[in-house]
């Protein structure tokens, strides 16, 4: 089964590609197939940082551990899979708009 031309409209190629997301709020978007059905999720808050202590990443694996054992169908395994992947995190600083801050001491 083909991709429909929505989705092809929406610049997806192929399913689980991963690209900014048009939806401002989100940082990106994923096309899936769930059964017979495509869907988009979009996942990551535009306005937080991620992946930029070993802290926050494993605080937030505790926080959403059972919405990212839920598959591809959740906005958390992607953001798990996509934004706090990785051992060494990001050299990205989170927004100063951002109160609490794990980890990290802001200059």
């Amino acid at each position: 089964m083909a991709i429909p031309d929505r989705y092809k409209k929406k610049g997806f190629s192929r399913v689980n590609q991963i690209k900014n997301s048009t939806n401002s709020k989100k940082k990106k978007m994923v096309l899936i197939k769930d059964k017979d059905k495509y869907r988009i999720i979009h996942f990551g808050d535009s306005s937080m940082g991620h992946n930029y202590s070993p802290e926050a990443r494993k605080s937030f694996k505790a926080r959403h551990g059972k919405n990212i054992a839920k598959g591809k169908t959740s906005a958390a395994y992607w953001a798990n899979k996509v934004l706090w992947a990785g051992t060494s995190g990001s050299r990205k600083t989170p927004p100063k708009s951002q109160k609490h801050v794990k980890g990290l001491k802001r200059s």
